[in-house]
Formats: C-alpha cells, structure tokens, sequence
C-alpha cells in the first residue's frame, strides 16, 4: 500500500454514517492511498462500507449518508472542504466514476457518442467536430464493433457489454488521473466480464490512469489490481499487494472468502463458505467484529481493540493472531486425530 505522501489519493481515517439523531457508522476510519498510475481493489461482503467509500471520493452519498470525519486528498487538495464548484469542476477532466448498472448511468434519451463527447466538450473545449472523432476513436480502442455506426445509437440498442464499454468510453474521455469503478461488470457473464476487465485494465495502464475497483469478486481484483484491501462492517482488516494477499492471507476473512470461492486452477477443492451473516453495524460485537463468524476465534478476540496493524512492509491486518491464526485449527484437527 501507499504512503500518504506519494499518493495521488489518500483517504484518511474515513467515517461515514447514516443521518439522524441516532446515525450508524457505515464506514469507520478507513485509510488508505493510491500513487499515480496505480491501482488498488476494494474487496468483501455486500454491506461492507466499500462501495459508500467510493462514492464520498466522487461525491456522490446517498441522501441520508454524511461523512462524518477524515480526509479525502487528491493530488494533496482535501476534496471534503472544497468548495461545491472547484470540486465538481474535477469530476470528469481529473476523477471519473464507472457505475455498476450503465442503464442507469447513461442518458436513455442522448445517442452515446454525444455522451462520450460531452465531457471533452464541457472540460477540454474541444469542438463538436472533434468531439464526434474522439468519440468514435474511443468506442474503437474499447472495442465496440462498428463504432460510426453504433455512435448514433442510443443505450437501450446496445447489449450490457457494449454499454459497459460505453461507459470506460466516457471515463476516460478526459484522460482522467483517477478512475473510480464500482462493481462494473456484475451484471455481465462471465465471457464478457473477461474482456471488460481486460479493456479497462489494459487501457488505464496504457494511459496511466490511476483506478480504485470496488467488487466483492477476488477473481476480478487478480486480475485488475496490484493492491487490494478487504473490508468488513465498515473498517478494513487486511491491506496488502495482491501477489502477497493471495499467497499469504493474515486475516481469517480474506482467508473465509478465499475458501468459499471457486479456483480454476483447483477445480476439485471442496468450497468452505463463512458460516452466519453479517453483523448489524448498529450493533457490532466487541473487539474484532468478524470473531462471531470466525473459525479461528479464540477467547481475548472479543476483547477490545483491535487494530489494523502494519505487518510488514506495504502489509496491514487486523487479526491479533495473523501470525498463526490458522495453527488454531491445526491443533484441533491434531488433537482429534490423537484422540
């Protein structure tokens, strides 16, 4: 993970919760950076505070959810105390969003190369001509077949692949810094999901864009990140380089989701899923708030705090025994087959 000081983003200490006199804590004190070019996947459970913490760096909370406390910093500028204009004037030329369902993004009513074009439009002053070329040279490079035919078309023409590559189309339109992309291709199969990630991964290095991918799929952060951090309930519990995270989990829910979900290059291993549900985050156990679920809790995991912790270089868990969690259940499986 990235150091504060040589991020292009960095979120400090992040709390959000819900509005009212009695708010709830959504997202509570997550921090983390992404360097310039970097790109960095937000993993775990529906409910998680993921998605809600990509969208208090674009803006874009639900009414009834405020960030409570922290600090938002692109290139070095707190984007929570900007004023509503600069801060909107970096939406599109510096920080673009790619959204989960493009049928709800995009304009039904605009064809989408006059979308596509809108922001070069709006923050580059580029003319209607060169606009229209720009916008048929990036339906192009994101793979949409017949792209001076399919620019006149309007969303609802397109199958979900095509407006999805509509969508990087638009995001990137104004060479931004930093991508946002919130669990962009969920909705798609898994063939297209394939080249999606490809195309999106493939044309932010080209660029040297910058992305922050939010999924509760580990499949998709292997393949389109170089960081990773897991949340659960709102706070992170393990942060790490993927090639690390993957080869060696520290903390027991990376690890649960690891085992519950399918490896290719392990067709045949038995799938463990995480036992219960999450936990309502206006009633959160003490201490570490994955122990009800965990197969490796022990008696002192319900005795607060415990902290995300450094691990290591670049490393972080919030498991008190990331060390050995594991030799918990190792014992035990060896004490049966003493017995």
């Amino acid at each position: 993970m990235t150091t504060a000081g040589e991020a292009l983003l960095s979120v400090e200490d992040l709390v959000i919760t819900t509005r009212g006199a009695r708010p709830t804590t959504i997202v509570d004190g997550v921090s983390f950076g992404v360097p310039a070019g970097g790109s960095l996947g937000i993993v775990g459970e529906s409910g998680s505070g993921k998605s809600m913490t990509l969208r208090a760096i674009d803006g874009v909370l639900p009414v009834g959810v405020q960030v409570a406390s922290g600090a938002i910093r692109f290139r070095g500028r707190d984007l929570l105390t900007l004023p509503p204009r600069e801060h909107a004037a970096l939406l599109g030329p510096e920080i673009a969003m790619i959204f989960q369902e493009p049928m709800t993004a995009l304009n039904p009513t605009k064809p989408v190369g006059i979308q596509i074009s809108e922001g070069p439009r709006r923050h580059l002053g580029v003319g209607r001509r060169q606009a229209h070329d720009l916008a048929v040279d990036l339906m192009r490079r994101t793979g949409i077949p017949d792209p001076e035919r399919r620019v006149t078309a309007y969303p609802h023409e397109l199958s979900g692949g095509l407006r999805q590559r509509v969508m990087i189309a638009m995001a990137l339109s104004c060479e931004p810094a930093l991508v946002l992309a919130d669990e962009p291709t969920t909705a798609l199969d898994v063939t297209v999901q394939d080249q999606v990630l490809k195309l999106l991964s493939t044309m932010c290095d080209e660029m040297g864009v910058a992305l922050v991918f939010v999924t509760h799929d580990l499949a998709v952060v292997r393949q389109t990140c170089r960081d990773m951090a897991v949340m659960y309930a709102g706070k992170l519990v393990e942060t790490g380089s993927v090639e690390q995270v993957f080869a060696d989990p520290r903390h027991p829910y990376t690890l649960g989701l690891m085992d519950s979900a399918p490896d290719f290059d392990q067709p045949d291993r038995e799938l463990v899923p995480i036992p219960g549900l999450p936990p309502n985050l206006a009633n959160l156990p003490p201490g570490c708030v994955f122990a009800p679920r965990c197969r490796y809790a022990r008696p002192d995991c319900t005795t607060p705090p415990i902290e995300l912790t450094e691990i290591g270089v670049g490393r972080t868990s919030a498991c008190r025994y990331h060390a050995d969690f594991r030799s918990v259940a190792v014992a035990a499986v060896a004490g049966d087959d003493h017995e």
